[in-house]
């Protein structure tokens, strides 16, 4: 996802917001921990239920709200400030309209302070409509770093409290975002999500350490996603999570495991064609195996798999952040232009978006150069 965040430098924004998409268009496993004093999700009315499975559905569904529709579902949220899709859907509209409107940012902080105070345990307080940026939100968002903090010691045996602050500080404060995840993990040991969060925290990191240690990181977000994995009952969950095993065990420098990866993934991605997560497993599947076979000194392997790659029918994080060049932008390094143009032409398939970076990519490679690749390096 950008909708996600603003003041980090636009790679990692968008990184941070592809990643938790990927995340967002499944659905995570429940928790098999049989000890959690604290109920994870509060029960109250059948509305409320409903919230809890379509958060992100109804906040979308309010972007396309006009201004007399918000304004009457803040006097609902006047008469009765219990009414979470009301509150989801407003806070869809004005995520969108933050920065456009004074007015519209100021209601959204009000909105997000509230679902900490008062409901820090609901899907939507874990959403990006309910994360502040400490530039554009400024007060506000140190505002609501203490009252998460707050809530988190309130509740700290709640993981969906837990795991919603979480969310909160994984962009600006990640030291308490990796603690809390720590903390969720050792209350649901057998829970796959915990271990899987801290993969994609790990994995964050490892695109802002320096070059040297970028091996490490990747090692430490490896070791998470195996841990989820192996807790992991359903096959199609283990499917979507082979797509990151695959591209981190070769930042890992686990050639080995990523090759294996790679391949359990493509042999998956065959029982799930109709799956929104195909197109991710052709695409990145192939990109790995590629850059091994170059590794190996196979340049004319990896030029197989980069066509390959090119040819996956997309998905909704490729269609809208694009593909993954890092292979790309090996090959040319190795002067390998014409396969690397074949290679843009099929990305334009899938990714319309990226129609204009691709025919600028593509002069500067009949050039002779190097594009700037930016973001899609890490996707």
């Amino acid at each position: 996802m950008r909708d996600k965040l603003v003041m980090i430098g636009a790679g990692g924004a968008l990184l941070c917001l592809a990643t938790l998409s990927s995340i967002s268009c499944k659905k995570q496993e429940p928790s098999t921990s049989k000890e959690v004093p604290e109920q994870t999700r509060a029960s109250y009315s059948d509305d409320v239920k409903k919230e809890q499975l379509d958060a992100t559905m109804l906040a979308m569904q309010g972007r396309k709200l006009s201004s007399q529709e918000v304004k009457k579902l803040e006097e609902k949220l006047e008469a009765n400030p219990e009414d979470i899709i009301s509150r989801t859907s407003v806070l869809g509209w004005y995520l969108q309209n933050r920065f456009s409107s004074e007015p519209a940012r100021k209601a959204r902080q009000k909105h997000i302070l509230w679902l900490i105070q008062n409901r820090p345990d609901t899907e939507i307080a874990g959403k990006p409509e309910a994360e502040l940026d400490p530039i554009l939100d400024k007060e506000e968002y140190y505002e609501a770093k203490k009252l998460w903090l707050e809530q988190v010691d309130k509740h700290n045996k709640n993981t969906a409290v837990i795991g919603n602050a979480s969310n909160f500080f994984l962009i600006h404060d990640r030291d308490i975002a990796e603690e809390l995840l720590k903390k969720a993990q050792a209350l649901e040991p057998e829970n796959p999500e915990w271990s899987q969060r801290l993969g994609h925290l790990y994995a964050l990191d490892a695109h802002y350490v320096p070059a040297e240690s970028k091996t490490v990181a990747a090692a430490k977000s490896l070791k998470q996603f195996e841990k989820s994995l192996s807790v992991t009952t359903s096959e199609r969950e283990k499917f979507y999570k082979l797509a990151d095993l695959v591209k981190v065990a070769f930042e890992a420098d686990e050639i080995e495991k990523a090759e294996t990866y790679a391949n359990r993934l493509l042999a998956q991605a065959a029982q799930y064609k109709n799956d929104w997560n195909y197109g991710n497993a052709i695409h990145h599947g192939n990109v790995v195996l590629g850059r091994i076979a170059l590794k190996s000194g196979n340049v004319e392997k990896a030029k197989e798999y980069l066509i390959k790659a090119g040819k996956t029918p997309g998905s909704p994080q490729l269609n809208s952040f694009g593909p993954n060049m890092a292979l790309a932008k090996e090959l040319l390094e190795k002067n390998e232009r014409e396969v690397v143009i074949q290679y843009f032409q099929l990305c334009a398939n899938f990714w319309e978006m990226g129609h204009a970076s691709l025919k600028d990519w593509t002069a500067l490679v009949k050039e002779g150069q190097i594009p700037d690749f930016g973001a899609n390096l890490a996707y």
